[in-house]
């Protein structure tokens, strides 16, 4: 019997426009190292791609699903194949090539990552780990998930909420601006990672999402509002994993537009920030002159308390599902993308790269599962409440 015991998709990546846009994936660059702990897999493609994992028993195998062409070479033509009993790869779903690495004991994926940082190294990088036979079985009832799910069907919508809520997602960070960068993972990276995790989760709850960026390229503050604004989105959800000096930080963190904060490490980052665009020289600093910022703060009278009534909502959702929260996990900073007057804003901190727990717990891909879902619920349960104040006010 086939038993998957682990999926991960990112539906939301754009089609490639042209065939030298479709990546191919690089079996000669590919690599696998074994260590005392478990195997390195480092998958390497042309360009970054979607892409989705499994586990499957009898035998047990690694399944890796990738949207790009398949290699040149024969699949077992890489640097540490024997680490493997078999492997093999073949045209699977149209555009999307399957590689299938037999494994030579039970393996759990501990972490699993796409990487874009270097020209000529982009790939997915994958760290299995040991586990016993039985733990490999039990992860099956954990997430189980196949290619032939229906898809789903358009939800029922409130009268009063005629059009779905359109949800804008901002990876922070982006090409020239890596954002933090610790044990050779980049912001960047993880964070445009998890957008496209996050957007398949709301898509699937019936919302609308557009992304700020949807590869690794620079994108300014302002034109990330501007984005958001465009598209006529209803939230703004800013997306990062900070450094702070290690100690500081850790655990997810909510912040909320608050131009007078006096948390230090919120002012820190805060600046940080602001820098990135300093770095493509773009200056935000005294950009709202004061009449601008009166009329901003007007508007914001409606828009601030439903920022952050969603903060404490995603934040509930969080402490529920049992993850790992800052000990002050909703705060106020003056971050420029939470300028915005008419969006509800918030920026997410995932969690902070200067600290190891965090580190980890970015990189698991079950981890990143149940966060997008807790963010997920968040929204919902706020979007009911905000409709039942909305009538409150229209009366």
């Amino acid at each position: 019997m086939i038993r998957v015991i682990w999926l991960f998709l990112m539906l939301a990546w754009p089609l490639a426009s042209a065939a030298q846009d479709v990546p191919r994936i690089k079996t000669g660059a590919t690599r696998a190292v074994a260590d005392g702990d478990g195997l390195e897999l480092d998958l390497r493609l042309s360009g970054p791609a979607p892409y989705r994992l499994m586990l499957l028993d009898q035998p047990k195998r690694l399944v890796i699903d990738v949207k790009a062409a398949p290699g040149a070479d024969a699949a077992d033509v890489f640097d540490g194949a024997e680490n493997f009993a078999a492997v093999r790869a073949a045209p699977f779903r149209a555009g999307w090539t399957r590689m299938v690495f037999e494994l030579r004991e039970p393996y759990a994926v501990r972490s699993a990552v796409m990487r874009t940082a270097a020209p000529g190294a982009t790939g997915l990088s994958l760290r299995l780990s040991p586990v016993a036979a039985e733990d490999y079985d039990g992860a099956t009832n954990a997430m189980s998930a196949l290619w032939n799910l229906p898809q789903p069907t358009t939800p029922v919508l409130d009268p009063s909420r005629p059009q779905p809520l359109r949800i804008a997602i901002d990876p922070g960070h982006g090409g020239i601006d890596a954002g933090a960068v610790a044990a050779g993972l980049r912001e960047a990276d993880l964070m445009l990672d998890f957008a496209h995790e996050l957007t398949e989760k709301l898509i699937r709850a019936g919302f609308e999402v557009v992304l700020t960026r949807r590869k690794d390229v620079f994108v300014g503050l302002e034109a990330r509002m501007t984005e958001a604004r465009a598209s006529n989105a209803d939230l703004l959800i800013s997306l990062h994993a900070d450094a702070l000096p290690e100690g500081q930080a850790a655990g997810a963190a909510i912040f909320t537009w608050n131009s007078q904060a006096d948390d230090r490490a919120s002012r820190q980052l805060a600046a940080r920030h602001d820098r990135a665009d300093l770095v493509a020289g773009l200056d935000l600093q005294g950009t709202d002159d004061q009449i601008a910022e009166t009329l901003m703060d007007m508007a914001r009278a409606d828009t601030q308390p439903r920022s952050e009534a969603l903060a404490k909502h995603i934040s509930a959702e969080l402490a529920q599902a049992g993850l790992a929260m800052h000990r002050n996990p909703v705060k106020g900073a003056a971050f420029s993308v939470l300028k915005s007057p008419d969006i509800p804003s918030l920026l997410l901190e995932l969690g902070f790269l200067t600290d190891p727990g965090d580190r980890d717990r970015l990189t698991d891909p079950g981890w990143r599962a149940q966060m997008s879902r807790a963010v997920t619920d968040g929204i919902t349960a706020w979007l009911d409440d905000d409709a039942a104040l909305a009538e409150l006010r229209r009366h």
